[in-house]
């Protein structure tokens, strides 16, 4: 085994939690604040772009060092130490995770397999820079001598999520005539409703797919290539119009594309964790080289962080802890993303796949069925959109759901009106989840609009909040290509820390496959006119549907 096996429910640690969990379950997090005037400061960290501010949680100081001693029973350090040491800390799959070093700028710092790999990563770079500029600069143009001006990712999963949310999330760098487009679903409409808007002329199809045979991304590639073929009539021009971001060259050029543009990327990259390889592409194109590089340094300072930060200061494990805190002790079932600001609207899907499928386990890494909870089902919508749809379930609902709130303090459009009224919003929601509103105030509130007696009496009831409620909040100066970096790899670290002190696997994903398989069996069936009886009753019956009324 390469990594140090421990089952965090059998430590003397998480014996002390249980006790101290006990101590504070009945104590109201407001009333902490009242003990502690200095509260607030003690449980907040700021860094040179952000705040981050814990002090809404239902922990103390005492919880920190207590998830420190957690860490160190479970030999979290040594367990980190293997994953950039390039261990084959994904057993299962006997691979490493090393998708810190495409960010890494300190030379021959990691390896794989015991070699150096920074090299390999800096040829990459340069190849998409190289193309980036022949795009920018009009010396890659399309087969009319046209300008490329429109981008299209085909990918799925981890080769489209991540794009597609970093390039919503930069918008305001796009580089000026360049639009961007995502396809990643099978179902036609998603890349049909794409293909009405373009022109073939000026289009740059990127087909994102490691073994170039990702059934969703080969069907929607090889339909677009069909449509552009229709009008560029001969296959000479594929490679002016495609690119490949894959490890599997004979299937590449079978396509079309030509070898010098397929971008590589290695099995130490993990799809959800791969916007920083050759997968980000797309954002490279959309957002320029520069702003990508950006990125990348946003995402290295947070390593650095992470890795040289002792625990009781170190934000990606006080993130951790806090979700183990609320996931194995409260037992609170759910986690809400709710990023104030527009262009990260795509944030939560992104953080559902990066968490939900590297902690979605029920076995450990002693291949025993896990006896404790493991990762939260994670959603959630920009703000203040899901204060006017799903809050009141927050606030009022029978599950208790922590949410982690995240905002710039400043906004791109430099309105102020607007954002100070969305930060109103941001502070006033963290504010009434702990406080609540007591049957006193709701009965006081009442009186004064003159309600009678026994209208009191019957709407106190329906006014009345716990409170009580759990939040982080997030603040960061501006959302810039660095401080997303930031975020984004503070949520990376803060999945792998829980992911090993949940003693799980986090970087592979075979309940991804079980689906595909059976999609494998199937698709013939359904190609078939012959009547289905190869399944259960139900699948039956629905495939048999189908048959009768497709066109």
């Amino acid at each position: 085994m390469v990594l140090k096996n421990i089952n965090p429910t059998t430590t003397n640690a998480w014996k002390a939690l249980q006790t101290h969990y006990q101590s504070l379950v009945q104590e109201r997090t407001e009333s902490l604040f009242e003990k502690d005037p200095d509260r607030a400061n003690k449980l907040s960290i700021t860094n040179k772009h952000f705040k981050i501010d814990f002090s809404k949680n239902k922990i103390t100081p005492e919880t920190i060092r207590l998830f420190s001693a957690l860490a160190e029973e479970c030999d979290l350090k040594q367990n980190i130490q293997a994953v950039l040491d390039g261990k084959l800390v994904n057993e299962t799959e006997r691979r490493s995770v090393l998708h810190m070093a495409l960010r890494n700028t300190v030379a021959n710092k990691y390896k794989a397999n015991g070699q150096v790999i920074h090299e390999d990563i800096l040829a990459v770079k340069k190849q998409m820079q190289t193309f980036c500029n022949a795009v920018h600069e009009g010396k890659h143009l399309g087969y009319t001598n046209k300008k490329i001006t429109t981008i299209v990712n085909i990918g799925i999963g981890g080769s489209d999520l991540g794009p597609l949310m970093v390039a919503e999330a930069l918008k305001p760098y796009w580089i000026k005539g360049i639009t961007g487009y995502f396809v990643s679903n099978i179902d036609e409409a998603h890349l049909q409703e794409v293909l009405q808007k373009i022109n073939p002329e000026e289009t740059l199809f990127i087909i994102a797919s490691k073994t170039f045979t990702t059934q969703e991304t080969i069907t929607n590639a090889l339909t677009a290539r069909s449509w552009f073929l229709k009008y560029a009539k001969d296959e000479i021009h594929i490679k002016q119009h495609f690119i490949a971001l894959s490890t599997n060259a004979k299937a590449v050029s079978s396509f079309g594309i030509a070898t010098e543009n397929m971008f590589q990327f290695w099995d130490w990259v993990g799809g959800r964790y791969s916007l920083w390889s050759a997968i980000g592409m797309s954002i490279a194109l959309i957002i320029g080289y520069k702003h990508f590089e950006e990125l990348l340094q946003g995402a290295e300072q947070m390593d650095t962080h992470f890795i040289e930060t002792p625990f009781e200061k170190n934000i990606p494990f006080l993130l951790a802890a806090i979700g183990i805190w609320h996931r194995n002790f409260f037992s609170y079932e759910a986690h809400c993303i709710m990023p104030y600001n527009q262009y990260l609207q795509k944030f939560p899907a992104y953080l559902q796949q990066a968490d939900m499928e590297s902690n979605g386990k029920t076995i450990d890494r002693n291949q025993q069925p896990v006896n404790y909870a493991t990762a939260p089902i994670i959603w959630g919508d920009a703000g203040t959109n899901g204060q006017h749809s799903f809050f009141q379930l927050l606030h009022q609902g029978s599950s208790i759901i922590p949410t982690d709130f995240i905002a710039a303090v400043n906004t791109s459009h430099h309105n102020k009106d607007h954002q100070e009224k969305l930060l109103a919003n941001f502070f006033a929601q963290t504010a009434a989840l702990m406080k609540g509103k007591k049957k006193e105030q709701v009965e006081e509130e009442l009186r004064q609009m003159n309600t009678p007696p026994e209208q009191i009496k019957f709407l106190t009831p329906y006014k009345i909040f716990d409170g009580d409620r759990p939040t982080t909040s997030i603040l960061f100066q501006d959302i810039n290509p660095t401080t997303l970096g930031e975020l984004i790899a503070l949520y990376e670290h803060k999945i792998l820390v829980q992911g090993l002190l949940w003693n799980v696997f986090s970087f592979d994903q075979f309940g991804v496959e079980l689906g595909k398989e059976m999609c494998g069996k199937i698709l013939p069936d359904l190609q078939s006119l012959l009547p289905t009886s190869t399944y259960d009753s139900s699948t039956n019956s629905l495939i048999t549907y189908y048959k009768q009324y497709k066109n």
